[in-house]
């Protein structure tokens, strides 16, 4: 399922992201545009292959997700209502964008497997019961490419993914662009390049094979000051 209309997204969300694009927490765009770059999230999860031990299987449910710098709910809100038999986490720092999204997560019924949790990721990333609990990680705008990888890693258990929206890709690249995801520079927290899914839209996944080293993530805005690596040409 990729396209808007089979999302069948209840009124009361569609309402609740249009609200959210009114704010501003969505970005440019029309609110189909971004349901639709929700879509392929959940599109790009679902293409995985199960591995044994990794509590992720497609089909049967994503095990326990995270959407890292949720915002106004995309992807997070839309894979919720999609992935209804999961446990998630929606992470956010700014207060404004958590309140309206517990709100949402209170309207909609989820509070038993929704969490909305206000918090910088370099903190939130040390704290019992998040550190290591996830089989996926997605995240839409969170930062750059070394920042995006030093606050996921902490997250994901061994064996879980990690899946990044890309910017527009041409040609017929189907591996991650090693300037921005360099398997060197993703070893030190323990991530590895996997798959370039490429859709309507672009996202790059990437696999947890060992667990994140215990000094990461690094304090609070370190990871944006001193990235663990350079982007080609940075």
């Amino acid at each position: 399922m990729s396209s808007v209309s089979d999302a069948g997204l209840p009124e009361s969300l569609l309402e609740a992201l249009k609200q959210s694009r009114e704010w501003g927490f969505l970005g440019e765009g029309p609110v189909e545009t971004h349901i639709a770059h929700a879509l392929g999230f959940a599109a790009a999860a679902e293409s995985l292959t199960d591995v044994p031990g990794n509590g992720f299987s497609p089909g049967l449910g994503m095990g326990r997700w995270m959407d890292l710098g949720s915002g106004g709910g995309i992807p997070g809100l839309v894979l919720a209502h999609r992935w209804s038999d999961s446990q998630a986490v929606l992470l956010d720092s700014n207060e404004r964008r958590t309140r309206f999204l517990s709100q949402v997560v209170e309207d909609e019924g989820w509070g038993d497997r929704v969490e909305v949790v206000s918090e910088r990721a370099e903190l939130a990333g040390r704290a019992a019961g998040l550190r290591g609990a996830f089989s996926l990680v997605v995240s839409r705008s969170f930062g750059s490419p070394p920042v995006t990888a030093e606050c996921s890693a902490p997250f994901l258990r061994q064996g879980g993914a990690l899946i990044v929206s890309e910017p527009p890709i041409s040609g017929s690249a189907t591996t991650p662009d090693s300037a921005r995801w360099p398997e060197s520079g993703l070893a030190t927290v323990g991530l590895t390049p996997s798959t370039l899914w490429r859709g309507a839209f672009s996202y790059v996944i990437l696999r947890q094979l060992q667990e994140c080293p215990d000094r990461f993530p690094r304090r609070v805005g370190v990871p944006g000051k001193r990235p663990i690596y350079r982007v080609g040409g940075d």
